[in-house]
């Protein structure tokens, strides 16, 4: 295993630690708008799902994205992204048969330092 250059692990360790404080922030947002939180940082054979809330009958996976700026955070989910949430999405759901009947909804949270969270409700969607 290479080494990492000189601080390259303290900025990973610092980035990891602003994204677990960015879904801690979107997690109180989403209880405050009543939804009801299935999972955080759910761990799927295709990948993480960084927070799973439902509100009535629609279920949301929901990518966090925390820049420096909204605007960054926002050009941070890139296509590939994408297609990775999708497919952990329907993992999960295909070891859930009882949440088969919910409308699925993709959102995108967006956090910026001393901003609260954006929540852009059906940011995307699968293509067919």
């Amino acid at each position: 295993m290479a080494e990492d250059a000189p601080g390259q692990a303290e900025r990973r360790r610092r980035a990891e630690g602003r994204g677990r404080w960015a879904e801690v922030l979107c997690v109180l947002a989403l209880w405050g708008r009543g939804y009801r939180v299935l999972g955080r940082r759910v761990q799927t054979p295709v990948g993480e799902l960084d927070i799973v809330a439902r509100r009535g009958g629609v279920l949301a996976f929901v990518e966090v994205k925390a820049r420096a700026s909204r605007a960054a955070a926002a050009e941070s989910v890139t296509p590939r992204q994408r297609r990775r949430i999708l497919r952990a999405a329907a993992a999960f759901l295909a070891r859930r048969p009882r949440l088969a009947g919910c409308a699925v909804r993709f959102d995108v949270m967006l956090v910026a330092p001393w901003r609260l969270p954006l929540h852009l409700k059906d940011a995307f969607r699968p293509e067919v």
